[in-house]
């Protein structure tokens, strides 16, 4: 590199950094000489401000003017959005009327002072900003009080000098005033107060404020001499203010008369027979028929009961290993004594192989089995004992759907609720089922008594592992909250919970299915062992254990198990005492040590546990009194040039 060349380079690095250098300076020597502000309260609560901005102009960040930014949304000490009216009365720069254009932001508006194409020379300019506004007072129990943002946190420039006076209505003696310098938050005492020519009170203050510092003041009267909004008046700003809570309201009020007058129609049950006793279960229906029928629907447990009638009736063995691992063995080639059903799940579980695994790697077979079983009941005892009356469900969802739709629509953050929406729905499925898995777990380790210690910690691993989801669904409700208002979210959570109730609510049982649920609940009336000195009188059934074999899928699948153990605890604990009895449908470690009694206890929840492992794929305050802070009360906002 030459010299000539050298120097020319040094010397275009020495002019760039002078530029850089001035502008940087332009643009710290911009301030804000005197900011004054006339606030005029006038009798029916409204306010007419004055602002007087006198700047310095560099051409740094004020090329054209300045920005005023107002916030005209706030909210109140419950969460629910406050709109206020803002409205532009004149602008003027040094005396002369001053185009401007306002652009909306998030909480409010932004003024934008000057042309686009017409840029500022270097120098002092004086704005004057009038405006109008209301809903700025606050109505306590022993005063009215204005709260007031002069200047707003928001400013880049620092601020040599503020002065604010407040013009009451006559007659309005001053009760308490106070007032707050400093950034967001600070109770800073930067100010004097007196009064002007006219009696009004002045808040000045004694330094300069630094970028985003400001003051904020308040003053206090008696009431009577504003007028005070009517509780009419508080609920129709509530309203304006908050549509999607009434949005909300209406969605809510209209999906329960929908329900309501849909269960009217087809969700009400026949009226309940007189239950007898029973020391059978009605004819033709096997222990998931009779959950089904009674739940009026499937779950993993019925599936769970129709494993163990298969394995009672000699059709396969459950066999448990130390690890608590399920395998389900053919225990011969024969279909003598099932259902036709009963042999479609043999032949679907099992195909060509003699065993499987309940473990995930099988859970494409056992689901497709389930699903088996679930086509196979539909078909039998649907719509002969029972209606699910699904459709009248779909119009509940579009009330829903349409409810939330204009929530987030009406809300203040428009692509956030929608995003947050969104968001929660997916979140929340995978929460669901992340709880499932984990209640599962937890059933299928502790469903064997003192044996809990593998299971119990695989149930303790899954549930420390959905925590971290279920404080995301959380943090997911609460945002969701902020943006449509915590009330409108409430409504959204109980409009989730009827949809919920009623669809349980709108099934209903056919009067052929009444009468055989009277008969299952009084099959169930023996099994619990309910009015037991009246069974002893109607003669029931020896207990042995052969019976207790038989009946034990229906207890499970009637959720009474454990009562059906204890019915035949002597029975069972001296026919394994003495050797006489070994059941040939169950192997497990466990049984010697538990006997028959403490085995089949654990059926219903670890059982049912591992089939739902198996089956599924991997995979608002015053300020006048002291309590007040910069930054605090009505106004404020900031500005900034451009």
């Amino acid at each position: 590199m030459g010299r000539r060349t050298l120097i020319l380079f040094v010397s275009l690095i020495c002019l760039l950094a002078l530029c850089l250098a001035g502008q940087s300076y332009s643009a710290q020597s911009e301030r804000i000489l005197d900011f004054k502000s006339r606030i005029r309260v006038h009798l029916n609560g409204s306010m007419t401000v004055t602002e007087t901005i006198t700047v310095v102009c560099a051409q740094g960040v004020i090329k054209r003017g300045i920005v005023r930014e107002f916030p005209t949304k706030y909210k109140d000490n419950h969460g629910n959005t406050m709109k206020v009216d803002f409205r532009i009365v004149s602008i003027l720069r040094n005396g002369h009327p001053e185009p401007y254009h306002i652009k909306e932001a998030s909480n409010g508006r932004k003024v934008y002072i000057g042309r686009k194409d017409l840029f500022l020379r270097s120098g002092r300019y004086t704005y004057s900003i009038t405006y109008k506004t209301d809903r700025q007072l606050g109505f306590f129990k022993d005063f009215d009080e204005l709260y007031w943002n002069v200047t707003g946190n928001g400013w880049t420039f620092a601020i040599d000098n503020v002065e604010a006076v407040v013009d009451l209505p006559p007659g309005a003696k001053i009760l308490k005033k106070a007032a707050y310098t400093g950034h967001f938050g600070a109770k800073g005492g930067d100010f004097t107060t007196g009064f002007d020519e006219k009696g009004s009170i002045t808040f000045t203050t004694t330094r300069g404020l630094r970028p985003k510092e400001g003051l904020s003041i308040a003053v206090a009267w008696p009431k009577g001499i504003v007028i005070e909004p009517t509780f009419q008046d508080r609920a129709g700003y509530f309203l304006r203010d908050n549509f999607g809570v009434f949005a909300a309201l209406v969605g809510l009020f209209l999906l329960c008369a929908y329900y309501f007058a849909a269960w009217l129609m087809v969700g009400r049950d026949p009226a309940k027979g007189t239950v007898f006793p029973l020391f059978y279960p009605p004819k033709g229906f096997s222990p998931a028929a009779v959950r089904f029928v009674m739940r009026m629907g499937f779950d993993n447990k019925s599936f769970a009961a129709a494993v163990v009638d298969l394995a009672v009736k000699g059709a396969l063995t459950i066999i448990q290993d130390d690890e608590k691992v399920y395998t389900l063995k053919k225990a011969g080639d024969t279909d003598a004594g099932l259902s036709k059903g009963e042999q479609k799940i043999l032949r679907k579980l099992f195909g060509s192989t003699s065993s499987i695994e309940l473990k995930n790697k099988n859970h494409q077979k056992i689901q497709g089995t389930i699903s088996a079983l679930k086509k196979s009941l539909k078909i039998d005892f649907e719509k002969i004992y029972f209606f699910r009356n699904s459709k009248y469900f779909i119009p509940g969802l579009l009330i829903t759907i349409l409810t939330l739709g204009a929530v987030v629509l009406t809300s203040r953050e428009l692509m956030a609720a929608a995003f947050m929406t969104l968001w929660l729905s997916i979140w929340t499925a995978g929460c669901f089922f992340l709880v499932v898995r984990a209640i599962s777990a937890w059933k299928s380790g502790l469903g064997w008594g003192g044996f809990i210690a593998l299971r119990s910690a695989g149930a303790l691993a899954a549930s420390i592992f959905a925590l971290p989801f279920l404080a995301g669904e959380a943090f997911g409700i609460w945002a969701f909250s902020t943006f449509v208002s915590p009330l409108a979210a409430v409504f959204i959570l109980v409009i989730i919970l009827i949809n919920a109730l009623f669809y349980h609510l709108l099934k209903a049982p056919t009067l052929s299915g009444r009468k055989t649920m009277d008969e299952i609940e009084g099959f169930k009336l023996y099994l619990s062992a309910a009015e037991k000195e009246r069974l002893e009188i109607l003669n029931p059934p020896d207990r042995t254990p052969k019976l207790f074999e038989k009946y034990l899928p229906y207890a499970m699948a009637l959720d009474v198990e454990n009562q059906w153990n204890k019915q035949f605890a002597d029975v069972l604990s001296a026919a394994t005492a003495n050797g006489q009895y070994t059941p040939v449908w169950y192997n497990g470690s466990h049984f010697g040590a538990q006997g028959l009694n403490g085995m089949a206890s654990g059926l219903g929840t670890s059982l049912t546990g591992a089939i739902s492992s198996a089956s599924s794929a991997p995979g608002s305050s015053s300020g006048s009194g002291g309590g007040g802070s910069s930054g605090g009360g009505g106004g404020g906002g900031g500005g900034s040039g451009w």
